[in-house]
């Protein structure tokens, strides 16, 4: 197996808070990395630091064969065509239809003809169960549509990678179902992902990997069953009981 992702050492901080304090965490082609953790161990920031949303203060990271600890090397328009990243909230324009929102980038960035654009947007709505909302705008989908049409989006460009953060956090149960179907569907054909989450029977169900990240450190790393059923630290033990 190759690694899509390489990081070694990364360091990061905001002023003098410290929120990434040397992190080594290699991804597979083909994986899903889950990472948990509490609240401010930085998982997001870790996540924004692939795709060059956020620039390091020392380390070493490669996506993609980007080096991004080289930012006047680096291509961001070419690594974000490789990278697609989904947040928690799904930052679709409010203006224009869900078909125009997913062939924007396609006709823009990609330069490619509207037609075709138009053809792949019926693609991946369709692989999101919702080609019948691609004249709807925006505020007329709820949440979990919304959110699988931000994944549409993102698979539209034909990633390598694909990142998640808390895409499910701000959603009601029955519309997270919706969401983590759509993510289980995307691992079974071969998707590399890497998310940041909340759902653990998701991530200990479906996840390659998972990663627990704590005082922006991964204190612990490896199949999800052994983190859950055998935690070697006291803190993930602790993180996992109040979780589940």
């Amino acid at each position: 197996m190759s690694a899509i992702v390489s990081i070694n050492n990364l360091h990061k901080s905001f002023g003098t808070n410290k929120v990434l304090n040397g992190v080594s965490l290699d991804v597979q082609k083909g994986q899903m990395v889950a990472i948990i953790g509490r609240s401010g161990s930085g998982k997001s920031t870790l996540l924004r630091c692939l795709n060059g949303l956020e620039r390091i203060d020392s380390g070493d990271i490669n996506v993609c064969g980007h080096d991004i600890h080289h930012p006047d090397k680096l291509n961001l328009r070419e690594l974000r065509k490789q990278v697609g990243i989904v947040f928690q909230s799904y930052n679709l324009f409010p203006h224009v239809t869900v078909e125009r929102n997913i062939t924007l980038a396609l006709t823009t960035i990609k330069k490619m003809a509207t037609a075709e654009a138009k053809k792949i947007a019926h693609n991946v709505l369709t692989l999101v169960g919702l080609e019948a909302k691609k004249e709807a705008y925006p505020e007329q989908l709820s949440g979990g549509q919304a959110q699988r049409v931000a994944i549409a989006r993102s698979l539209a460009m034909a990633p390598e990678l694909m990142l998640f953060d808390e895409v499910t956090s701000a959603l009601d149960p029955e519309l997270t179902g919706e969401v983590l179907k759509v993510m289980e569907d995307l691992s079974k054909q071969g998707m590399t992902m890497v998310l940041v989450t909340h759902e653990m029977a998701f991530a200990r169900k479906l996840a390659d990997v998972l990663v627990f990240m704590h005082q922006g450190k991964v204190w612990e790393m490896g199949p999800p069953d052994e983190l859950f059923t055998n935690p070697k630290t006291a803190e993930l033990a602790k993180f996992v009981s109040s979780e589940l």
